[in-house]
């Protein structure tokens, strides 16, 4: 499957769809989660995002945390270099990406979701395990699980200080409800100075696992489980992470 154009020729607009200083509080959040329990640590510790999309999240860890983010677009992987030059970006598919080291915290925000079945969700699962330390912590917040799910549309803009003008809708829906994926299509209306207007939409499949199933998963992969509901806080739906151990 194509990877979603957001992700490739329009992934210079992704600070104007997705804006990093809105990830502030949320980061705080993932903080705290994070070093929920962990022992106390003499330095900053090692943490490892993949699917770290253009680094909005990490941009506001990288005073607390050693980053290393990895993405499957080289597109993002250079918006996310240049959000968040302190971190080594680096270029992998979160499904099989072996670095031959491990870290004190692996994280996978909502990236999760373009996992599309269970086989990749395990080889993901088994991709963290292989790069946590002893006594480490790995971090999932996926947007939905089936028991969260709710469709809903969201509409934003943003300004660019090059010129560049964005409106948008976000349109989550599911199109089939008995299988494992739901599906997000984005309408763009794109200004640039001395181009005009365009108009692109872009849709993106992403997968719809049950909360056994995550657990299921995890718990093959070696992991002791915590489910965490979480309310976001922009007061967008309630969803959940996942914050493992190892066993």
């Amino acid at each position: 499957m194509a990877s979603p154009r957001l992700y490739a020729d329009l992934a210079s607009w992704w600070p104007l769809v997705s804006k990093p200083d809105e990830y502030a509080e949320e980061a705080a959040l993932v903080r705290t989660l994070l070093e929920r329990g962990l022992s106390p640590s003499v330095g900053p510790r090692r943490l490892l995002e993949m699917g770290c999309g253009g680094g909005n999240l990490a941009g506001h860890l990288a005073g607390a945390f050693e980053l290393t983010l990895v993405d499957l677009s080289a597109d993002m992987v250079e918006v996310a270099a240049a959000r968040v030059p302190s971190a080594r970006c680096l270029q992998g598919d979160m499904t099989s990406v072996r670095l031959g080291e491990t870290f004190d915290v692996v994280l996978i925000h909502d990236a999760i979701g373009y996992l599309l079945t269970e086989e990749q969700l395990a080889a993901c699962f088994e991709t963290v395990a292989a790069h946590l330390a002893p006594g480490g912590r790995a971090f999932f917040q996926p947007d939905h699980i089936v028991e969260t799910f709710a469709p809903g549309t969201f509409v934003d803009a943003g300004d660019a200080p090059d010129g560049r003008s964005l409106r948008f809708m976000e349109w989550t829906w599911d199109p089939d409800p008995s299988d494992q994926t739901y599906q997000m299509d984005f309408a763009f209306l794109m200004r640039t100075p001395g181009e005009g207007m365009r108009c692109v939409h872009d849709t993106h499949t992403l997968g719809l696992f049950s909360e056994a199933c995550w657990r299921r998963h995890l718990e093959a992969a070696g992991f002791q489980v915590h489910l965490e509901p979480l309310h976001r806080p922009e007061g967008g739906a309630a969803g959940v992470a996942w914050i493992c151990t190892r066993r």
